[in-house]
């Protein structure tokens, strides 16, 4: 009983420090997305341009979290942690350290490659931690731990953009990587130092075939993720923020504030979920899809009539935020609710490659639309893709099973 007691103290700190350091680095993401973002923009990149930068960055999402499950089922989750902040480090020194000439966009499209795997694989580690504390068929807890962790994420991730349009404003581009360097250098020592033993067991035996999933309802989840994602990035990513620099006359400052708040509310919201929704189930994901696809078809109606367009956007999409954040927190609870007890961390690894061919599926079409037929055709695109997300929904069992308990070995990054 007592060494019981002493193991569940030992992998709830080293939760704690793999989440410290998971903060930091999406603080850190956050904040590079919108020094990279304006800092071309402004020395003439077109919208198509500037998406590509990102291009690399959400494509080694799809491999990282494809490959990385697999490799830290082998490996353990110490290493995918460690291993993902020396990646970023070494993004951030590429760009940091590199001559004027040298930022073109190949060259920024491999920083921010390597970028987007030190991301996804800090990710992997925090979230899969979780299994090690919530107790044995406690869904209600497994449900608010998930929507803390998960929502506090993306309200750091809205911290990130205010510091990236701070240090663009304040110091500029190489001196804010600087300062970001500093950070994830901190989150580094940190957990080399004060983390003690392994969080979970590596299983050298894993195979790679097992990251794909046989599991009826992960796969429609996935599917129904890759659409969600998709409509929140084909407007967030390159169109929104060049639309309220180019059109409306914004700031570089206001649109980092704008961009921060929103992410963070809708954090806010995420984390606070559970107390809006309970149970939640297949039926709880369509009728959210379907509500989600009323705002951003709206927003586009509305934007072609007298309105005030800064009113539009920014009243219009705070609505959508809180609708989104809830349905992405069912989606959270719901992948492992459905996951296989003994295959959990694979079949969450492989909703996470889907959620992040939906970003990479966003962030194409965002530079594309917006360059070739506005702001509208992106909002009309993203109202689409909800639908889509809502259809596949209806496919989801109507109940979720209890949470099964997975042994430490069988967990790997989510």
């Amino acid at each position: 009983m007592g060494a019981d007691a002493g193991q569940r103290s030992a992998d709830l700190r080293n939760y704690v420090l793999v989440t410290g350091a998971y903060w930091a680095d999406t603080i850190t993401d956050g904040a590079i997305r919108v020094l990279v973002l304006f800092f071309f923009y402004e020395r003439g990149y077109t919208p198509i341009e500037v998406a590509s930068l990102f291009l690399f960055y959400e494509l080694f999402g799809v491999v990282t979290n494809l490959v990385g499950g697999w490799l830290a089922a082998r490996l353990g989750l110490k290493s995918t942690l460690f291993g993902g902040l020396g990646v970023q480090l070494v993004a951030l020194g590429m760009l940091a350290v590199a001559p004027a000439s040298l930022l073109v966009v190949a060259y920024v499209m491999v920083a921010q490659a390597l970028s987007g795997i030190a991301k996804d694989l800090t990710k992997m580690s925090s979230k899969s931690a979780i299994k090690l504390v919530v107790p044995e068929d406690a869904s209600g807890q497994l449900y608010r731990w998930v929507s803390i962790l998960t929502g506090s994420k993306n309200a750091l991730k809205g911290v990130g953009f205010f510091v990236g349009g701070l240090l663009l404003t304040t110091v500029g581009f190489r001196t804010g990587l600087v300062v970001l360097m500093g950070l994830v250098a901190t989150a580094l020592v940190a957990v080399v130092v004060l983390m003690r033993g392994d969080l979970g067991r590596p299983d050298p035996g894993a195979k790679f075939r097992g990251m794909f999933s046989n599991n009826r309802s992960v796969n429609v989840l996935a599917g129904a993720r890759i659409f969600l994602f998709a409509s929140r990035d084909v407007w967030f990513v390159v169109a929104l923020p060049v639309y309220l620099r180019d059109e409306l006359g914004w700031s570089f400052w206001q649109v980092g504030i704008f961009l921060a708040v929103w992410v963070i509310g809708y954090g806010v919201v995420q984390a606070t979920a559970p107390r809006y929704i309970r149970g939640p189930d297949g039926r709880t994901a369509t009728w959210l899809a379907f509500v989600l696809a009323a705002f951003p078809a709206a927003i586009a109606a509305a934007l072609v009539t007298d309105i005030d367009p800064g009113v539009v956007l920014v009243a219009g999409l705070i609505v959508f935020g809180v609708v989104f954040a809830m349905n992405s927190a069912v989606h959270s609870y719901l992948i492992l609710a459905y996951a296989d007890g003994d295959r959990v961390a694979m079949n969450v690894g492989f909703y996470y490659m889907a959620n992040a061919g939906g970003r990479l599926a966003g962030t194409v079409l965002s530079g594309v639309l917006y360059q070739v037929a506005g702001l509208e055709a992106c909002l009309w695109t993203s109202a689409a893709f909800v639908l889509a997300a809502g259809v596949l929904s209806r496919l989801l069992p109507s109940s979720t099973p209890p949470t099964p308990r997975a042994a430490p070995q069988d967990l790997v990054p989510a």
